[in-house]
């Protein structure tokens, strides 16, 4: 049985708010191939070879733009922006001055809004059959947020299955900004169930725990708890335990520590089905692990399954979340005119 589903570009051809959107193609010499879209500068599929070299879609998403525009779930593949992950009461200030955000996610501001990243049609380049650019300019105002901010986020396949993806901002006030991709991953393919039986390990000795609006309220050591992924285990062999963390968020939603240099990996998973694995580089401080639980199963994906709780694992590279209100931090605070810049890789392998 086919682990991908065959995607027509027309299904992504609409036009939002006055701006076409488009289905774009990334491939390589050894036949990994990345399709994307500009609504929301997203990854709609990841076709990597499996153990048998037959191409697996790892990557949870839809066969359309409707799809995107309809589902429960908004940030399948998305960049998230302008501040990825909560702020605390959609409050911050900068130099006294306070700005209010929507609060979608409770009492948070989430991913930027209600109208955040996720949901904008980015301008676009395409150079080689390898790399793409994507381009938006968050004006001043937007969804809360001081500053006209120029965003740049491209994406990258190289001939080592690997994703490369840069981020670069530049604002004319100083402002908070925090980016992420937001790729659910299956590496058994999407719509294949759930990923609990997938084996993940995170390379930290520390996770950040929340209070019941889930925002960060301390640091602690791995050790001795559930989250502890040093060792690489099966995601299922502790998301069950009776710890209140677990149970608040219904799985793992939680942002870990991350010390390691951008040559080393944060993050390794992998899949005993496919043979697939995937390792996770990053320049950011910090990874965050959501398991996918409050998928609804609302949402059919592109083979036509439905995507219920645990039917994919995000590792979104970021900074801490509320990091505008905890000054201990490491700061999101982006000063006028002068840069933001991040960089995360995606590797692809078949672990021998």
């Amino acid at each position: 049985m086919t682990r991908y589903q065959s995607l027509i570009p027309k299904h992504f051809e609409t036009n939002i708010e006055g701006k076409n959107t488009h289905l774009l193609l990334l491939k390589n010499e050894g036949g990994m191939q990345v399709l994307l879209t500009d609504y929301g500068a997203r990854i709609v599929s990841i076709l990597v070879p499996d153990n048998k070299g037959n191409l697996v879609d790892v990557a949870l998403g839809f066969d359309s733009i409707q799809g995107y525009l309809e589902s429960d779930e908004k940030y399948h593949g998305c960049t998230a922006g302008r501040f990825a992950n909560r702020i605390a009461n959609g409050k911050f200030e900068i130099d006294g001055k306070q700005y209010t955000l929507p609060q979608n996610n409770g009492t948070n501001c989430l991913h930027g809004g209600i109208s955040g990243f996720h949901d904008k049609v980015w301008d676009r380049r395409v150079t080689y059959q390898s790399h793409v650019e994507f381009y938006y300019v968050s004006k001043d105002g937007e969804e809360g947020f001081p500053g006209n901010l120029k965003i740049m986020v491209s994406y990258t396949l190289t001939r080592n299955n690997e994703i490369i993806i840069k981020y670069h901002a530049q604002s004319d006030a100083d402002t908070h900004i925090n980016l992420t991709n937001h790729t659910y991953f299956n590496l058994d393919g999407e719509g294949s169930g759930d990923v609990l039986q997938q084996v993940l390990q995170i390379n930290s000795d520390e996770v950040l725990f929340v209070d019941e609006n889930q925002v960060p309220n301390a640091v602690v050591p791995v050790e001795g708890t559930p989250f502890d992924f040093r060792t690489p285990k099966k995601i299922v062999q502790d998301i069950t335990e009776n710890d209140e963390q677990l149970i608040a968020a219904k799985g793992y939603d939680h942002c870990y520590v991350n010390n390691k240099p951008i040559s080393q990996p944060c993050a390794t998973a992998y899949s005993k089905n496919t043979g697939i694995q995937l390792d996770v580089f990053t320049t950011e401080p910090g990874v965050q692990l959501y398991t996918g639980n409050w998928m609804t199963g609302n949402d059919i994906g592109k083979r036509g399954y439905k995507y219920l709780p645990y039917a994919g694992f995000c590792l979104e590279t970021q900074h801490f979340p509320d990091s505008p209100n905890q000054v201990e931090f490491p700061s999101t605070l982006l000063k006028a005119g002068e840069s933001f810049d991040s960089e995360t890789h995606f590797k692809f392998s078949i672990k021998k």
